[in-house]
């Protein structure tokens, strides 16, 4: 009973932090998964089931609130998915240190971009630069193809700082996105007997709750409470890589 219990509520915990960042969760999922006894690969494909839970409920509220941008999300998996297979290529070529130093560093730039405040970039959001989109869906893809990482630490701070979107649509778009990356990956994790099912079941229903909890949070809390939030994850998540 414990057992459940406990599974509950590390579903929750990553659920609401995935709903209220837009982000997968991965970074929490994969290590947690692995100090239980998961092998890494097994790890990662159920991490990716997981993520499609998340960030499905999460996505269900965002577009109820209206906070979903359709043509960003279509926009930028045009490009993610081609280059999210570039990555996976491209990772035997690249040493892996380099790697992981060169995004700690993109990370750590990014934490300082969103901690700034930038009252235009939270107004109606008429300044979208749509044109900019394919270059947040390239990097996400490669980022997430290379490191097997999803692309919600980079899609967030790269549509709000980059591509002009406040930063409530930034997360409730980054969300529906990272449904169907992680779905695309799950099902090629399944199908290499790579996820662990009794562990995504268990994990489910805190997941699906804590994400919708996660995404009505995000709407109302001030986006520079958001943004100061996300700044804090990227650094945490940068400071992982480098150590």
């Amino acid at each position: 009973m414990l057992h459940y219990l406990l599974d509950f509520i590390l579903g929750l915990g990553i659920g609401f932090i995935a709903g209220l960042l837009g982000v997968g969760g991965g970074f929490l999922i994969v290590p947690t998964l692995v100090l239980l006894g998961e092998p890494m690969h097994l790890a990662i494909g159920t991490s990716l089931a997981c993520i499609v839970l998340s960030s499905l409920s999460a996505s269900i509220t965002h577009i109820k609130r209206g906070a979903v941008l359709y043509r960003v999300v279509l926009l930028k998996e045009i490009f993610s998915v081609p280059f999210a297979v570039l990555g996976a290529y491209l990772s035997s070529m690249i040493a892996g240190e380099k790697l992981k130093l060169i995004f700690a560093l993109l990370l750590l730039y990014l934490a300082y971009k969103m901690a700034r405040r930038d009252k235009n970039i939270e107004g109606n959001g008429s300044e979208i630069h749509y044109s900019r989109v394919p270059v947040v869906g390239i990097l996400s893809g490669l980022v997430s193809g290379l490191l097997g990482i999803s692309g919600g630490v980079l899609n967030v701070p790269l549509f709000h700082t980059f591509v002009g979107i406040p930063m409530r649509y930034a997360v409730g778009t980054s969300s529906f996105a990272l449904f169907f990356t992680a779905l695309a990956g799950a099902i090629e994790h399944y199908q290499l007997g790579q996820v662990d099912v009794r562990t995504a079941v268990l994990l489910a229903p805190g997941l699906i709750i804590g994400g919708r909890l996660g995404a009505l949070t995000a709407h109302s809390v001030r986006p520079e409470t958001l943004r100061r939030a996300f700044a804090g994850v990227l650094i945490l998540v940068a400071l992982k890589m480098l150590l």
